[in-house]
């Protein structure tokens, strides 16, 4: 189920996103210090936007970053551009820029256009993070943020903590065997329809609950549970790693 942060991400903010593709860079990207961002030679491909849910949070003031007008992810099959054959139509990629499109330009395809679809992962988190940062986590913990983990490693490291947090975080599903980690956990955003149940050895249950409020939980997944199953909670991140 999709977060209504990331819904309201999905404003369409097309002249911004084109402006800030079209810009060789002036050393004032505030995702990558010192970096240039290169021109891309043409209009980004739109990509699919965000569908609204329901929930308890209201988006802050700022304006986010557009996902419609994404460019497309490089991550279709066939043969990717050489990295020492990477170059922008104008200006230059710096150091991390070129490892974060190493093996990730298909040939033929802009690589100012890859670069961009990372560089729109590192607005959509700062967008999340100042709103809530439980939130930021969520999206990239259920895969609403795709590509975060390469993307804050090569463009925007200040996100790190977000990644890391994020790897020891439960999605809503099923969960079992060594993938259960014990400790106590809070919901992110969770939906008013959130319900949990946690299961040991033989499918006894250990645990269960319901909330209808909308607002996080606290559970605490013992050493002895098997399974832990999650419908209607978006995510639930490890407490006590929140900074």
């Amino acid at each position: 189920m999709r977060n209504p942060f990331l819904a309201c991400a999905a404003v369409v903010l097309t002249a911004a996103a084109l402006a800030a593709c079209g810009s060789s860079a002036d050393g004032n990207d505030p995702e990558a210090a010192g970096a240039q961002r290169p021109a891309a030679s043409g209009p980004a491909v739109p990509g699919p936007s965000a569908t609204p849910a329901t929930g308890p949070a209201t988006p802050p003031t700022e304006e986010p970053p557009d996902p419609g007008v994404s460019a497309p992810a490089a991550t279709a099959e066939g043969p990717k551009t050489p990295v020492d054959e990477i170059a922008p139509a104008t200006g230059t990629f710096t150091k991390k820029q070129k490892e974060y499109l190493k093996d990730r330009v298909p040939k033929g395809m802009d690589p100012a256009a890859v670069l961009q679809t990372g560089q729109e992962t590192c607005d959509k988190l700062r967008y999340l993070v100042k709103a809530d940062r439980d939130t930021a986590v969520g999206a990239i913990v259920t895969g609403e943020i795709p590509d975060a983990k390469d993307a804050v490693a090569g463009l925007c490291t200040q996100h790190q903590a977000l990644v890391d947090e994020a790897a020891y975080g439960y999605p809503d599903g099923k969960h079992s065997g060594k993938k259960l980690r014990p400790g106590v956990y809070r919901s992110a955003s969770p939906t008013t329809d959130c319900s949990w149940q946690i299961e040991g050895a033989g499918g006894k249950e250990l645990a269960s609950g319901a909330s209808d409020t909308g607002k996080s939980r606290k559970i605490t997944i013992p050493d002895s549970a098997v399974t832990f199953t999650s419908t209607g909670c978006y995510a639930w991140l490890p407490e006590g790693a929140a900074g």
